[in-house]
């Protein structure tokens, strides 16, 4: 395998702080990746002309001596691939794969032995740049410490329509700005899940992309298929087109346990399918956010769930009554504490306008200054163990 780097500069180090090595026997494929990554004001990279005879040992020297590596997929497709499957075996490089083709089943394959980023030549403008600003987010996903502490959140509703995405979300975002640590969200509302649609994030990668490679799953290739929001947020997106209708709860047990184990803080859209066969999601760090409507319909279910879900008695269960109106006369909280045998923790005022702007617009309206989001901050906090958010007292004017 021939280097051509330069020989004083054996780790050269990109704008984002990391280290890139080029794979590609093609001379004019290297000399559009360097041109693209002198664009983005890298430092020259490693350039390695030919895939290597060894994969092994190669391929442990690339995983673990870089921090990106980019491999020309079009010279020999088959060797190329190889090489992706033993650099991300044996060590943390972030594998880009560079074609000429948009070929969707090569892209699979790609993705299913690690690589991160699928790039296409001509270069788009910015393409690049973009690509190492998601190697630089997922590297550090990817490097820190696995977590022995995370906390378990799920949101759930016993009937459809409650809105449970929107309230997972804005949560998750604010989660993610209260508590300053690694925080994601899990779109499992499936067969099809909108988290991703309220966010405003494009993904390229699915929470089914995760179920059909359980056997696999690990931190490496958890990092691959993640977005992450301008808040900080991570996110793990449902599938764009229908996705599966049924899913394994072992296959569901593994992508949980892999993500507590790297990261604080795991929200899940569970939507209306919460599977009670899964492990994760009835254990001591787990808490269930119930969350219902004041409606006979969803009070009645909310009751049974309630009564199952206690049954075992070690998941945290509270309750969120949604959409809330203290003027609705019909059923007050008296009646709703007798319907559901219990008392709801937290009540989400109604507020339309905010909910449709978010669905417009993907910007949640947890950072707006509104009763709606104080509720869903104070939540938070409460997860953080930080204080209330204390009440703006009104001042009395004669004046109004």
């Amino acid at each position: 395998m021939s280097d051509s780097s330069h020989p004083a500069d054996p780790r050269a180090q990109s704008a984002y702080g990391m280290s890139v090595a080029l794979v590609s026997p093609d001379m004019l494929c290297r000399s559009a990746m360097t041109s693209a990554l002198e664009e983005c004001q890298n430092g020259p990279p490693r350039e390695f002309t030919s895939y290597p005879p060894d994969l092994d040992e190669t391929s442990r020297m690339l995983g673990n001596n870089f921090d990106v590596v980019i491999v020309d997929l079009d010279s020999d497709p088959e060797q190329a691939l190889h090489l992706i499957d033993s650099i991300c075996a044996n060590g943390q490089a972030i594998v880009m794969v560079l074609s000429a083709r948009k070929d969707p089943d090569l892209l699979l394959k790609c993705m299913r032995t690690g690589a991160r980023e699928f790039l296409t030549l001509p270069f788009a403008a910015g393409a690049m740049a973009e690509a190492l600003m998601r190697a630089s987010a997922l590297r550090s996903a990817l490097r820190a410490p696995v977590m022995t502490d995370s906390r378990l959140l799920i949101f759930f509703s016993a009937k459809g329509g409650s809105g449970v995405t929107t309230l997972a979300c804005n949560f998750a975002v604010s989660l993610a700005r209260e508590s300053e640590r690694r925080t994601l969200l899990i779109d499992l509302n499936l067969p099809l899940g909108d988290a991703a649609i309220n966010l405003g994030i494009n993904t390229q990668y699915s929470i089914a992309n995760a179920f059909q490679n359980s056997s696999r799953l690990d931190a490496h290739f958890l990092s691959s298929l993640l977005e992450q929001h301008n808040s900080g947020l991570f996110v793990l997106a449902a599938p764009s087109e229908l996705g599966p209708t049924y899913v394994s709860s072992d296959a569901i047990d593994k992508l949980l346990e892999v993500a507590c184990q790297n990261f604080d803080f795991v929200v899940v859209d569970a939507g209306s399918r919460l599977d009670l066969k899964c492990k994760h999601l009835l254990n001591e760090s787990s808490t269930i956010y119930l969350v219902t409507q004041v409606g006979i319909p969803e009070l009645r279910n909310s009751h049974r769930m309630i009564a199952q879900l206690s049954a075992g008695g070690r998941t945290k269960l509270e309750i969120v009554i949604n959409r809330y109106d203290p003027r609705t006369t019909e059923i007050d909280d008296k009646q709703i504490a007798k319907a559901l045998n219990c008392q709801a923790q937290w009540k989400i005022p109604n507020d339309f306008a905010a909910v449709r702007r978010m669905q417009y617009k993907a910007n949640p309206f947890v950072d707006d200054d509104l009763p709606i989001s104080r509720v869903i901050r104070q939540m938070t906090r409460s997860v953080c163990g930080q204080s209330s958010i204390q009440e703006k007292k009104k001042i009395f004017s004669f004046f109004g």
